[in-house]
């Protein structure tokens, strides 16, 4: 009940937007997804003001893709701003590609001296991280989208543009290979 009332939400503002270009349907579109789309390119990005630059530039181009004078059949908002988020990441890595450089200021944002229990649990995230970073771009996507996000496989495969039954194969897939990489960094 709760997801086909935000679901019949989404859909009216998603209208609003593109019939009347109201800017307020749009800011609420924004409110409802700002954290998961800034959360997804954060984990990809590993630059907290890279990662806020490139969440804008998403919003600020599906805005202007939605207001386009061109009717447009949009099935999923959240579809089509994870799918223009990882195409700006790509030309992120793509700008990156000839300054090679590697930072783990979320990681050092996770560890801060409060205790040694939660020391200890904020290094275990961190060693977690640093294991899905290791993990080939395809599958640090739907372990992203699936345990972070919370999303079904089936929104899953729509984002990715993929099957649902391929999307459960790659999860199965990347839970077993960053359980060998988290396993090999804890030793």
């Amino acid at each position: 009940m709760k997801d086909l009332k935000k679901n019949l939400q989404e859909k009216r503002y998603l209208y609003l937007v593109m019939a009347k270009k109201d800017p307020q349907a749009f800011a609420a579109l924004y409110d409802l997804y700002v954290e998961k789309i800034f959360r997804f390119v954060l984990l990809k990005i590993d630059n907290r003001e890279e990662a806020q630059d490139v969440t804008s530039e998403v919003f600020l181009k599906v805005w202007h893709y939605l207001i386009d004078a061109q009717k447009k059949d949009i099935s999923s908002m959240s579809g089509l701003l994870y799918a223009t988020a990882r195409r700006l990441v790509i030309d992120t890595y793509r700008m990156r590609a000839k300054q090679k450089t590697c930072s783990i200021e979320y990681a050092e944002t996770l560890v801060h001296n409060d205790g040694m229990e939660e020391l200890a649990q904020k290094q275990e995230i961190a060693t977690l991280l640093k294991s899905i970073k290791q993990l080939k771009q395809e599958y640090q996507e739907v372990v992203l989208l699936r345990y972070i996000d919370g999303m079904s496989l089936k929104e899953i495969a729509e984002i990715l543009q993929k099957k649902p039954t391929n999307v459960r194969v790659l999860l199965h897939r990347a839970q077993k290979k960053l359980q060998s990489l988290y396993d090999d960094r804890l030793v």
